[in-house]
């Protein structure tokens, strides 16, 4: 392409009003981010309608992050082969329909490829909502076109859970699906009326398929998924299927991004855009940032349904203080664009959100809701904070006609960086609680006192409703047991929480490493 096809290429404007174009992307994308957490706090209803173990329904959540990591990356390729609008449009409907099917299930393999097909659907419409609406912006406004994009990421997940253990309380399962029909069929009315194709979206003649670059990408999510959603349950390396799935899932990664740097003329993805320093060190932040949000939107609901035996709604209303700090970050952030630079604001963010993690290792089993609400308040606050500015800074110096496939790449580092964080705060807990049982165990001894005072106490008052003094003393040293399984359990909950804040804390310094709107202004790398 000559420079000045080129030009004129970059120059392309939607005649439409930006904003309206937004409401439509804005819609998928945000049902789409729903439901990777909606289906968590109903899994037990999920394993009882399909009579199945716990263990087993926990595919339900497997299928749809398999099927959109694997559909993720090859989103730029699909684009080139169909037109951008056109694979959108089908992405869309087969996200909508794909519910539906979701919602009357009646066996978990049902269960099992309707969500496949719902995570083949969904996963296309993250990327591509957020590639369409920053070149559909001009370069001074994508600033406030990604605070909403990211306001919209991040509200998604956080109230996953809330909506969907309403859902599940007041109606049935099957409702967390059948709600996607009306929005979906909407967003799909509105998109046909207002979404436009651009040059560098329509269909491109001769395109083909990188198939050994599919092929190892296949084996790599796949096998990835698996060991780490199965890993923990399997005892990880002490499993020889799980270290064989790892050493597949290690070699085709390996062999997938050797095909895609050798493969020039045809490959999934461009990993030339790589070689850009704010897309690189933006994408790194995002993944951990993406890993911090899922995992924490998954334990704090399971330790207040496991601890502290609150419901499916109850718990996933905790997570409600974190949904006001990202309105309250999204309005701050709105007014303080102009004031402070995007690297300052992405700092205060992860600040915000490692005070948030400190604050929540300092609970205990006599808490109640609104004591969690100051540092969910914190997360939501530093998660709008960090996230808004990081994807805008992130893909401030790429071209239009790179948008795609950066979107593409990068949406797929963090869909494996959430998954990853997910598993490793699941191995997290079972392993820091292990090791906190061993280090309590070793006070419950006849030589403390304390424990022999407290094993006196309750025995006297179990003696009336025993059959004797030695039932009395059992069931009381019994009841002390269960206290220390559950400080136990606290304390592994705490020191996770406590990663969380020391991982929000340690990438701050790579905001240094990447280059500020204003720095690249004055280089004259943007215009004015």
């Amino acid at each position: 392409m000559s420079e000045e096809v080129q030009e004129k290429v970059e120059e392309w404007v939607p005649t439409k009003n930006p904003w309206l174009i937004s409401a439509p992307l804005m819609l998928a994308m945000f049902m789409f981010v729903l439901d990777e957490t909606i289906s968590n706090v109903a899994l037990p209803f999920m394993a009882g309608t399909f009579s199945v173990a716990h263990n087993e329904s926990t595919w339900v959540l497997t299928s749809y992050l398999i099927a959109s990591g694997l559909i993720i990356p090859s989103v730029d390729f699909l684009c080139k082969k169909f037109g951008r609008i056109n694979y959108y449009m089908f992405s869309l409907a087969l996200f909508t329909i794909s519910s539906v099917l979701c919602g009357i299930s009646q066996s978990l393999p049902q269960m099992i490829i309707s969500r496949f097909l719902q995570g083949i659907g969904g996963g296309a419409l993250l990327p591509l909502s957020q590639s369409i609406m920053l070149e559909s912006f001009p370069k001074e406004d994508r600033g406030r076109a990604m605070a909403l994009f990211g306001f919209g990421i991040v509200m998604g997940p956080i109230l996953g859970p809330v909506v969907g253990g309403w859902i599940t309380d007041n109606w049935s399962w099957p409702f967390i699906y059948f709600i996607n029909l009306p929005f979906g069929v909407f967003a799909l009315f509105i998109s046909k009326l207002l979404l436009e194709e651009s040059p560098y979206g329509k269909k491109v003649e001769g395109i083909k398929l990188d198939h050994w670059g599919f092929t190892f990408l296949v084996f790599w999510i796949v096998t990835l998924q698996v060991v780490l959603d199965k890993g923990n349950d399997a005892d990880w390396f002490g499993s020889t299927w799980i270290c064989w799935m790892t050493a597949i899932s290690v070699i085709s990664c390996v062999a997938f991004f050797v095909s895609q740097v050798k493969n020039k003329e045809n490959s999934l993805i461009d990993l030339s855009i790589m070689k850009d320093r704010n897309f690189f060190f933006g994408t790194v932040i995002q993944i951990v940032l993406m890993a911090v949000l899922l995992a924490s939107a998954a334990i704090l609901p399971s330790m207040l349904q496991r601890l502290m035996g609150y419901t499916s709604f109850l718990s996933g209303l905790s997570m409600m203080p974190r949904g006001a700090g990202c309105l309250t970050g999204i309005i701050a952030s709105a007014i303080l664009a102009n004031k402070m630079s995007e690297r300052a604001m992405v700092m205060f963010g992860l600040f915000a959100i490692g005070c948030g993690g400190l604050l929540f290792g300092q609970l205990n089993l006599q808490i109640a809701l609104v004591d969690i609400a100051l540092p969910n308040y914190l997360f939501g606050v530093g998660l709008t904070f960090a996230m808004v500015p990081i994807i805008n800074l992130s893909m401030i110096t790429l071209s239009n006609s790179q948008l795609t496939n950066a979107a593409g790449v990068q949406n797929m580092l963090k869909n494996i960086g959430g998954a990853v964080g997910t598993s490793l705060v699941t191995t997290l807990i079972s392993r820091f609680s292990q090791k906190h049982q061993m280090m309590l165990v070793g006070y419950l001894r006849d030589t403390n006192q304390a424990f022999v005072d407290r094993v006196s106490a309750y025995a006297q008052s179990l003696t009336p409703i025993t059959v004797d003094p030695a039932s009395a003393h059992y069931a009381a040293q019994g009841l002390i047991y269960k206290q220390l399984n559950l400080q136990s359990a606290l304390w592994a909950y705490i020191d996770t929480f406590r990663i969380f804040a020391a991982a929000s804390f340690v990438i701050i310094p790579l905001l240094l490493l990447m280059k500020s709107v204003r720095s690249l202004k004055k280089e004259g790398a943007l215009e004015e």
